[in-house]
């Protein structure tokens, strides 16, 4: 079974909008405006990318994602990734060209099917929405944290506020930073 892994640039009350400078959020842009830039931090990006066997995104998140990542050079690697896009409304046509194979998954049961294949961690950017279906589907392995020392105040979080049973998680790595940001690798206990 591959590990399906959540990743997220996350602040300290459990936002996850806009990170990167995305329209729309009245706080957009917070990972790099507000909190210096301390290369050592971002070293789990480079990892996700070395181990991932494929990258799984929501409609939105693909959306944002394939009007930049394709011709980044930080992402290269994801390029060649195959790419899985959970949505209902989805086509064909909406997918881009110059980004790799990509496959439209139409339920959380073909999420669960693809974890049953052989490959490497399947790794998920963004995708709050996303993120709450699967966590609430106990189909979420791994989580890899960065959080920000910041404040956020309202947006859309990464944890469902679903009434469910605990889940319990297992910190398997941790770093902290001069510019105050955390690393937290947490391992899902099924």
């Amino acid at each position: 079974m591959r590990t399906l892994i959540s990743t997220a640039f996350i602040s300290t009350d459990g936002v996850v909008e806009g990170p990167g400078g995305e329209p729309g959020y009245r706080n957009s842009g917070w990972t790099f405006k507000d909190v210096d830039f301390v290369p050592e931090a971002f070293e789990i990006k480079g990892r996700e990318q070395e181990e991932a066997g494929a990258m799984l995104l929501g409609r939105v998140s693909y959306a944002a994602f394939s009007k930049v990542w394709p011709g980044m050079a930080e992402f290269a690697r994801y390029k060649t990734l195959p790419k899985y896009v959970v949505s209902t409304t989805l086509t064909e046509d909406d997918l881009v060209d110059d980004w790799g194979d990509t496959t439209i998954l139409r339920s959380l049961d073909e999420v669960a099917a693809l974890k049953e294949t052989h490959g490497g961690p399947i790794i998920m950017h963004g995708s709050a929405s996303l993120n709450h279906a699967l966590s609430d589907a106990g189909l979420i392995d791994r989580y890899h944290l960065l959080v920000f020392p910041l404040l956020l105040g309202a947006g859309k979080r990464l944890f469902s506020t679903t009434d469910k049973d605990t889940q319990k998680l297992k910190l398997v790595e941790h770093a902290v930073y001069s510019n105050g940001l955390q690393k937290q690798i947490l391992d899902v206990l099924h």
